[in-house]
């Protein structure tokens, strides 16, 4: 068996890599109830650890078999790396992706000269595939994982990390996927210091190495989510899958929610935005610390890569609160008359409504979608315990997935029966009560037969509203519009409304 101690501590990967920094979280810190420090992987010149593995195997390389080329396969961090090191070190190389690889991690690639094969939807059909090219081409396979020089370069961490912080830790945090990451830092963490707990983190549907601990085997899985594409692999390596056995103490899984969370959690402190890969080791720690108490002694999560596609940031921010129990989605039913909405808005009090989806469809009763912002899951349990004293009937749907990725979009459609509907836009300031301060303004006989609201972060809320006025109080419905003081425009006669929404 390789001496990882002795390869890790001889590794060569600071030809390209740095010493990453190790930051403390002080305002997730706080949340947490222990330090919480960060090793900022994401700062790499190709912002991800993946260059110190792929480098440190390259560096050993012959320069006959460094003439023939190398080949890889990889998400998209450890092409980077291994493009880098092939433009360092002159070579031709050959990169292996998959088609569903983001769009900002085959640019960089193919920026740092290496030839781009766009092959198949997991990792596991890009690395077949690049076995075939690699049997025509005769290059070198550089593995993302499964090869001791690799998991020696990313074992540079574990070192790093020990040498940085030499008081009290209770554990370290690191994502797997195909495993390289974990088994180098376990390898070197577990001979030098055993006391300290070594934990990895998968996200729930890409959990091969969870899998295969609990059977003891390798499990292959059918199908792998594609959030976290940096570690959405199907099978993990064989030398990766033993030394996880032999190392590391326990698993944590985690969901989008929880990955968007922690996303917005580095954030916050660090103003950095991680990729969800990058991200997952400190959703893990959050859940390994809400499930098993928060340690006196430091835990330490690794920000592992920062390849982020920026049109995946407005999904990250509609998750990220749900993901820390800071937004509660509920199906509300209320009463189909005058004044009804009125009073369940009261009910809500000064919290802040997130989201609102409401389109008239029964004569006496109301469907309502809403989200609201609250302190945690105890204030979310609070909340459906005074909708029940009021008598009104509320759903959590906080975890239905099917609500929250579908449901929330289509709440609406034609209302037959509704009469005398004009529909407005309005735009709200964004503070608690807006809406209040609207519907105490309005006249009692007056119905919202349509209302749609989110919280999109502008500085005004942007609201949508169906308001049934009959004719006879035109000029009163004028005069509330102008004394509200909130910025509107009517759309009663957009084609849009006509063909989706309207009578």
């Amino acid at each position: 068996m390789p001496d990882y101690l002795q390869k890790i501590l001889t590794a060569k990967v600071y030809d390209v890599a740095e010493e990453s920094a190790l930051e403390l979280m002080p305002a997730l810190s706080a949340r947490v109830g222990a330090p919480l420090w960060l090793k900022r992987e994401d700062q790499q010149p190709v912002f991800s650890f993946k260059l110190r593995g792929a480098y440190n195997k390259m560096a050993h390389l012959s320069r006959a078999e460094r003439d023939r080329g190398v080949l890889a396969a990889s998400a998209g961090n450890h092409a980077q790396g291994v493009a880098l090191a092939a433009q360092k070190m002159g070579c031709k190389a050959i990169i292996v992706m998959p088609e569903t690889t983001p769009q900002i991690k085959v640019a960089a690639v193919a920026g740092r000269g290496a030839q781009v094969v766009l092959h198949g939807e997991s990792f596991n059909e890009a690395y077949e595939h690049a076995l075939t090219l690699q049997r025509q081409t005769g290059a070198v396979f550089i593995h993302p994982y499964d090869d001791p020089d690799v998991i020696a370069g990313q074992g540079s961490i574990g070192m790093e990390i020990l040498r940085q912080h030499q008081d009290e830790i209770s554990a370290i945090f690191v994502p797997i996927g195909g495993g390289g990451l974990i088994a180098g830092i376990a390898a070197y963490v577990k001979q030098v210091r055993p006391d300290i707990e070594v934990i990895g983190v998968q996200p729930v549907d890409s959990d091969a190495m969870a899998q295969s601990i609990q059977a003891g085997k390798r499990v292959t899985l059918a199908n792998v989510g594609l959030f976290a594409d940096g570690v959405a692999v199907k099978l993990v390596g064989e030398e990766t899958f033993r030394l996880v056995q032999e190392y590391v103490d326990e698993i944590v899984l985690c969901d989008t929610d929880e990955i968007c969370a922690a996303i917005k959690d580095v954030f916050v402190d660090t103003r950095s935005v991680l990729e969800p890969a990058g991200a997952l080791a400190v959703a893990g720690t959050k859940r390994w610390i809400e499930t098993r108490g928060a340690p006196a002694a430091a835990c330490i999560a690794i920000a592992s890569g920062a390849n982020m596609n920026f049109d995946r940031l407005r999904f990250v921010a509609e998750r990220a609160e749900l993901g820390e129990a800071r937004e509660a989605i509920f199906a509300v039913t209320i009463p189909e008359r005058p004044g009804s909405f009125r009073a369940f808005c009261e009910i809500i009090g000064r919290r802040a409504i997130t989201e609102f989806n409401y389109r008239y469809a029964d004569p006496t009763i109301a469907h309502i979608f809403v989200g609201v912002e609250v302190g945690g899951r105890h204030e979310k349990e609070r909340l459906l315990r005074e909708f029940a004293a009021q008598n009104i009937e509320a759903r959590d749907l906080s975890d239905d997935e099917m609500a929250k990725l579908h449901i929330r979009h289509l709440v609406g459609g034609h209302a037959p029966q509704v009469e005398d509907e004009c529909l407005y836009r309005f735009e709200f300031p964004e503070r608690p009560g807006a809406l209040l301060n609207f519907l105490s303004k309005m006249s009692a006989g007056w119905n919202i037969s349509l209302f749609h609201y989110r919280n999109h972060g502008a500085d005004s809320g942007r609201v949508l509203a169906g308001i049934q006025v009959p004719p006879a109080d035109d000029a009163a419905f004028q005069t509330f519009l102008e004394n509200l003081g909130y910025a509107y425009v009517e759309e009663t006669g957009n084609p849009a409304y006509a063909m989706f929404l309207g009578h």
